[in-house]
């Protein structure tokens, strides 16, 4: 049962793949999450601006525009606390050292499902939180 006082976290997923897409939705649905999806990395920045995601997860390849650029650009539209996260089936030393130049908060594979998505989104979005002042 998820606590009505306590706000859901708000994640926008970003995938060119409708399956894809689904999966993680239905998942983090699941689990108490506010989920938002995109399907392309053209207009990213804007959804990030209007819908204040706490996590973006963001796939790395797009035909147009790859995600670890549209970091970059959606992060100067972002709040303060917005994690990105890169999410993609490429190899993990890969997509390490593209989230590491991105300046992603965080990396997943796509093999990455269910619980244990659940727990590592969780991980990323409360690590390194600002202290307020």
């Amino acid at each position: 049962m998820v606590d009505a006082a306590v706000p859901k976290v708000r994640v926008l997923v970003v995938d060119d793949d409708p399956d894809q897409l689904d999966l993680v939705r239905r998942t983090l649905s699941a689990h108490g999450f506010d989920v938002q999806t995109h399907n392309s990395a053209l207009g990213v920045s804007n959804l990030v601006r209007n819908s204040e995601p706490d996590l973006v997860l963001l796939d790395v390849n797009f035909p147009a525009l790859k995600g670890d650029q549209v970091v970059s650009l959606a992060r100067r539209y972002a709040p303060q606390g917005t994690k990105f996260i890169l999410y993609s089936a490429s190899d993990e030393s890969k997509l390490r050292s593209l989230a590491l130049a991105s300046g992603a908060d965080g990396y997943l594979s796509k093999s990455v499902q269910g619980a244990d998505l659940i727990r590592k989104l969780t991980a990323i979005r409360n690590q390194g939180r600002p202290l307020s002042a």
